[in-house]
């Protein structure tokens, strides 16, 4: 505080002595008191946690970039061999549902009231069991809980993998994003085989031998047609075969045993052309037609 108004004058700065002066920065917490607690959640032990979680985050990342989701082909109502399956996270939900007590008439138990009571009791638990000692095999029923959930949740997500694995063996079936995969590379495998580094032209497809025969028209009442299209082109997508260039692979007696036995996921087809007015010999006349489909 100056008292005049010489330039030379020493100026002295006064506080206020109300305001105590911090003479030090502050001290750690004592948490002896607490067992198992040493620091301050803000931020000591929070600033931990982020930063683990970053790491965590850029691992995902890594992996998600390195290798692109699987993609299968376009919706198509009309593919009957597609299986649908959820994420393997929402698995073992999948699998409740194909019990009896939770599906059909009682499917609000498997969609509503399981889950329901599952996720409630997860979010009160923390409310339900206060006991302060942190030792799973000393707090019983919260960790039998636990594990119970634990293992039952295992062996639905396994029983509901199983069943989907020996269900496409079965009806020997190829999952989409693995078929068209493969349809991938080997398409580059063709693009990239030509001679001086020059793609090969993709080969068009078959034409249909004598369109104008009547067993065409005979072919198009058949339940051929319903499957593999009336321009014989198949659903490759659904695991049904073209027409086209049949010939090369059957001979007529071949296509007659097809019809008349089935084959793979096809059934026997005869008396069920029998049964639209088709007579035998218009079957034959039809498997006549479609051995002089060749390439």
């Amino acid at each position: 505080m100056a008292h005049g108004h010489k330039s030379d004058e020493k100026i002295v700065y006064v506080g206020d002595s109300r305001v105590r002066a911090k003479s030090s920065r502050p001290m750690q917490s004592d948490f002896s008191a607490y067992p198992g607690k040493s620091e301050v959640f803000i931020p000591n032990f929070l600033l931990k946690e982020w930063m683990v979680a970053v790491v965590v985050l850029v691992g995902i990342l890594v992996l998600v970039m390195s290798e692109p989701a699987p993609l299968g082909y376009p919706a198509d109502p009309t593919n009957t061999q597609f299986i649908p399956m959820p994420d393997w996270y929402f698995l073992f939900l999948y699998q409740l549902l194909k019990y009896p007590y939770t599906s059909n008439q009682f499917v609000v138990m498997g969609t509503v009231v399981v889950p329901a009571i599952a996720f409630g009791a997860l979010l009160l638990a923390p409310f339900l069991d206060t006991g302060k000692e942190r030792r799973f095999y000393k707090r019983p029923i919260a960790s039998s809980l636990m594990f119970l959930s634990l293992i039952a949740c295992g062996y639905l997500t396994v029983v509901s993998w199983s069943h989907y694995q020996q269900e496409l063996k079965e009806k020997n079936i190829i999952p989409e994003h693995i078929k068209r995969e493969q349809e991938m590379h080997a398409n580059k495998g063709k693009e990239g085989g030509g001679q001086g580094g020059e793609p090969k032209k993709a080969a068009g497809a078959a034409a249909i031998v004598a369109a104008d025969d009547p067993a065409a028209e005979l072919y198009k009442k058949a339940t051929c047609a319903a499957c593999h299209g009336a321009d014989l082109k198949g659903m490759p997508s659904a695991g049904i075969p073209a027409l086209r260039g049949i010939g090369d692979v059957h001979s007529k007696d071949e296509i007659l045993g097809i019809i008349k036995n089935g084959k793979g996921n096809m059934t026997a087809q005869y008396d069920e052309n029998i049964k639209k007015g088709l007579t035998d010999a218009d079957i034959n006349s039809i498997a006549e037609w479609l051995a002089k489909q060749k390439k």
